[in-house]
């Protein structure tokens, strides 16, 4: 992973100083609430329903395991022992005093560790795969990449005070689990890890959820990765000079490219792509080969596969033998696998870790992984190099802390925002909807049987639980001061090798009560016509949405 040199650290200690010096005059008096805004957003803070809420910089998802204990660290010291794992990546913080931010800021500092940017009108956290370097279907590491544009973004003078957010995300792998096509800029690597010089990027712009869910489109096939800093610089130009700044709910880049049309908004980037000269600011092959360096594959031991024993330990452990069918995936490096380590436990709300389990987490990745730890899109912690003969007592440990859960990828393995119990922005609770649906359809046999299913929960239309992409999605709405519910079916993000698309919205919105009562229709549904072995997604895709519309909202008799 990257390393921080003595720029780097002189950097965040001094945007710490800047930070801790604003607070206080804040707290002083001398400065308004107004004026502390700004400042508190482009450095992670944000005022919520209840408290303050501090949202930490991931880099593509990647952390070391000294970084994981010092958020442990912090959780206790600061917080109520426990973060949480966001869908961009992040880990946020729900309870922290406003006038100890600035030390949890030098905590993170301390560690090589930072809060910029993770809020604000700015280029946010850029997101990648999470089994990045190990997934047996990459085509080429997006790491590098995505520290090429961190750098680039982090403080840029031209794009500090952006029309809203924006969100970037990289993908090298033949299964998109990046979600580049809902994102502002999403771009998928094509080439060899061993010369990213000679890597292409194909650009997609004007994806994204909320108010207006769009899918990206494809402006840029096959661009030289020396260029992809003027190609980006020259979509933010365009963005920043034409994206709407009189309306926040139509300054998103997306709204822009709708206007212009896509056709419309490549050719303005590529007329501004044409006056910066690119072959000056192209990315020298010597700082692709730098960066490229730090993201190099560990030393991994020859091992044998481990099939037989692994074999052994199935047949004599059959909750061990489902984590490893659902939770444990394929590596590129025989003797190896990728483990997904799901926080998704009945009762807990999803994403929620303690301080004990992130504690465990960087024990295990010392033990068995060559200290690495990852975040997912799906709330959970990814460990990316476990050898395969260590599977069996990692499983072990995990399941004695809670984090040995066996449904990844199946329903109860939700994505879900915190909601109204924690957004100011949130128009209904998500969290016990979340908790309902897990107790309804908590017997694993029934899960299994399901098979893959996403289910995503958003509180408001910002869709921070990424709703519009669920194979079933609930949106949490305000009638008339009361929270309903509105379901989407059929809606994908792109992981499963097709294209992605948005979820269909099958009728009116329901009340929290009902939820469980339309999923379980919805399912029965899917049950009663689905050919043998046919997925929840393949079946919606044969049949359309007509027979869950008519199950759902058939009057009685």
């Amino acid at each position: 992973m990257y390393q921080y040199n003595e720029f780097d650290r002189n950097f965040v200690n001094q945007r710490v100083a800047h930070y801790r010096d604003q607070t206080e005059r804040y707290l002083q008096g001398d400065l308004s609430e107004d004026e502390f805004l700004q400042l508190r957003l482009r450095n992670g803070l944000y005022v919520q329903r209840l408290a303050p809420m501090l949202r930490v910089a991931i880099p593509y998802g990647t952390l070391s395991s000294q970084q994981l204990r010092a958020l442990a660290s912090i959780s206790n010291d600061f917080d109520r022992g426990y973060g949480h794992l966001s869908t961009r990546q992040n880990m946020q913080f729900n309870w922290p005093a406003l006038e100890d931010v600035p030390d949890i800021l030098q905590a993170l500092a301390d560690v090589d560790m930072h809060a910029i940017q993770t809020s604000g009108s700015c280029i946010r956290n850029v997101t990648t795969d999470q089994f990045a370097g190990a997934a047996a279907d990459e085509e080429i590491d997006p790491r590098p990449f995505c520290e090429l544009l961190r750098q680039w973004s982090t403080s840029h003078p031209e794009f500090e005070w952006l029309p809203r957010k924006f969100k970037i995300a990289v993908t090298g792998a033949t299964f998109d689990r990046a979600a580049i096509g809902v994102h502002d800029i999403g771009i998928r690597m094509s080439g060899s890890s061993e010369q990213p010089e000679d890597a292409l990027a194909d650009i997609y712009a004007g994806g994204g959820l909320g108010r207006t869910p769009v899918l990206g489109a494809l402006i840029r096939e096959q661009l030289p990765v020396k260029h992809l800093l003027t190609y980006t610089e020259a979509i933010m130009r365009v963005y920043n000079r034409y994206g709407r700044r009189d309306n926040k709910y139509k300054a998103r880049i997306k709204i822009l490219v709708r206007a212009l049309t896509a056709e419309g908004f490549k050719a303005q980037v590529d007329e501004e792509w044409a006056a910066i000269n690119h072959e000056q600011g192209a990315v020298p092959a010597a700082e692709l080969s730098r960066l490229s360096a730090f993201f190099a594959p560990p030393s991994f031991a020859e091992l044998d596969n481990a099939s037989e024993l692994l074999g052994t330990q199935r047949l004599e452990n059959p909750a061990f033998n489902r984590w490893m069918k659902h939770n444990v995936h394929p590596h590129r490096v025989s003797g190896y696998s990728v483990v997904t380590l799901s926080t998704k436990a009945t009762g807990m709300p999803p994403g929620d870790v303690s301080s004990d389990q992130m504690d465990a987490v960087a024990s295990w990745a010392n033990s068995y992984g060559f200290g690495e730890i990852r975040i997912s899109h799906e709330q959970n912690f990814v460990l990316p190099h476990i050898p395969q003969d260590k599977l069996y007592a990692l499983w072990q440990q995990a399941d004695a802390i809670g984090l040995g859960h066996f449904n990844a990828g199946l329903i109860s393995d939700m994505i879900c925002c915190p909601g109204g119990d924690y957004c100011s922005l949130a128009n209904a609770k998500s969290l016990p909807v979340a908790e309902a649906i897990q107790r309804r359809f908590a017997d694993y046999d029934y899960q299994h049987d399901l098979g893959s299913l996403d289910l995503n929960i958003s509180g408001c239309m910002n869709a921070c639980g990424h709703h519009h992409v669920g194979h079933i999605g609930i949106l949490g709405v305000d009638k008339k001061g009361q929270e309903f519910y509105q379901i989407s079916l059929g809606g994908h993000a792109g992981h499963s090798g097709e294209a992605p698309r948005l979820g269909q919205i099958i009728g009116p919105s329901v009340a929290r009560e009902e939820v469980c009562d339309v999923i379980e229709k919805v399912i029965q549904v899917y049950l009663g016509l689905r050919f043998e072995g046919e997925t929840f997604l393949s079946c919606f895709n044969r049949i359309g949405i007509l027979p869950f519309k008519e199950s759902i909202y058939a009057k009685a008799a």
